[in-house]
């Protein structure tokens, strides 16, 4: 009798690279021209940055180089969720920016209801932040793995726990 294989999908971000793209980000905003003289400041707080800058043109410049250095390092674009600009007095702008780790359970059901659909030998188990998926043929997780990239889920997924 085969034993079942079984992987994890997970959605995470490397926390170090993150903090290598922010430190990256810093340098240039301190180095770059059209930055002299401005309100810049990047701050990392718990599951968040805070972004405060000088206006419009100035949250588009920063939000272009961090999401350039964080493409560098690895890091997914869908690791960041950006808010809405609001005014923080002295004609300077707010934007919190959640990071994104983990799978919600919104994003966890349709990714089981996705797999469960198509293939039918395969099983899920939401295990809190992550999804099981087990099945006999070891074919078959490939086949899963690569359906799911395709998938459009709001968050980056990988794949761990491979046996």
């Amino acid at each position: 009798m085969a034993a079942d294989n079984s992987f994890d999908v997970v959605s995470e971000y490397d926390e170090q690279e993150l903090k290598n793209a922010l430190d990256q980000t810093r340098r240039e905003i301190a180095t770059r021209y059209d930055f002299r003289d401005a309100t810049a400041e990047i701050k990392e707080e718990k599951g968040e940055l805070i972004i405060r800058v000088d206006g419009d043109l100035r949250l588009k410049a920063l939000r272009d180089i961090l999401e350039s250095k964080s493409v560098k390092r690895g890091i997914d674009l869908r690791t960041y969720d950006w808010g809405k600009a609001e005014a923080a007095g002295g004609d300077t702008l707010r934007v919190h920016v959640k990071l994104r780790k983990g799978l919600d359970d919104v994003a966890a059901k349709k990714i089981a209801k996705f797999i469960r659909d198509t293939f039918p030998k395969v099983k899920t188990q939401i295990q809190g932040e992550a999804v099981r998926v087990t099945g006999k043929s070891r074919d078959e997780l490939q086949e899963v793995m690569t359906s799911l990239k395709d998938l459009d889920v709001e968050r980056p997924l990988q794949f761990e726990n491979y046996r």
